[in-house]
């Protein structure tokens, strides 16, 4: 059984249909790419599974749970998290404190028990506070924790935005754009650290990139949306020689004598 199984799910705003009758599936433990031209469809897709729109039709299936109807904290709790085109920090708040934030869904502390001292939230506390320092040391941001979000340089926010991710401890890892904005050496880095994540914590992951070069890299596995419907999945090679593909990216009358490779 996939962990995600996505079928025949549609969104529509208005007139406008952004995500048309997809079908898709992830493994276990897999790193998959969706890609397609800007406007294709991807990150409503991405917000049709983690709840921030509702579909219209058809079905998602998490862990063998229906997402359907329910919300975005109800679905972080199933264990889906994701990063954001945009980065989404908190920019007044510190590195540490960004990741405490992320780590809201599994804790089971509340105000009442700050109020009165319970020994049970201080304790609670003390190991949440342990766990972000490990995430800030995984990430590479040690003795960073006490740095503004805002202060951070573009890869480390990158980076930190990640690690929240990563602090509800998802099952899938949902990667919008990560290495958007980045310079060669930062895309190299975490596009290494990308597959660390599932090498070596074991989480399946789940991008859209743009960049050509990092999901050919990376990927196991890829799906191409054009105009919110998907006309191709398949391994690196097989996308790279797929002349509906190329016809998306290129244009119709260079899709015939097109190369191997797909252009950014």
């Amino acid at each position: 059984m996939p962990l995600l199984s996505a079928t025949n799910v549609t969104k529509r705003f208005g007139g406008l249909t952004a995500v048309n009758n997809l079908t898709f599936n992830i493994d276990k433990g897999a790193i998959v790419s969706i890609i397609g031209p800007n406007g294709a469809g991807k990150t409503t897709f991405f917000n049709c599974i983690t709840g921030f729109y509702q579909f219209d039709e058809g079905e998602i299936i998490f862990d063998g749970r229906s997402t359907k109807g329910r919300s975005p904290d109800q679905i972080a709790h199933m264990g889906i998290s994701r990063t954001y085109q945009n980065i989404r920090l908190f920019a007044h708040m510190t590195a540490l404190e960004n990741i405490l934030v992320g780590m809201e869904p599994r804790l089971h502390s509340n105000w009442i028990g700050a109020v009165l001292g319970l020994r049970s939230t201080a304790q609670e506390e003390k190991r949440a506070i342990e766990e972000a320092q490990e995430l800030l040391n995984f990430v590479g941001l040690a003795g960073k924790g006490d740095w503004l979000a805002k202060s951070l340089p573009y890869g480390d926010q990158r980076r930190l935005e990640i690690a929240r991710a990563l602090a509800s401890k998802p099952k899938l890892l949902l990667l919008d754009e990560p290495t958007a904005g980045m310079n060669p050496r930062e895309t190299a880095e975490t596009t290494h650290f990308i597959r660390q994540l599932r090498d070596k914590i074991g989480i399946t992951i789940l991008l859209i990139e743009h960049d050509m070069r990092v999901v050919m890299g990376i990927s196991e596995d890829i799906t191409v949306l054009d105009y919110g419907e998907k006309i191709a999945a398949g391994t690196p090679v097989q996308i790279q020689n797929n002349p509906r593909v190329i016809e998306a990216y290129l244009g119709r009358g260079a899709a015939a004598s097109a190369t191997i490779e797909v252009p950014t």
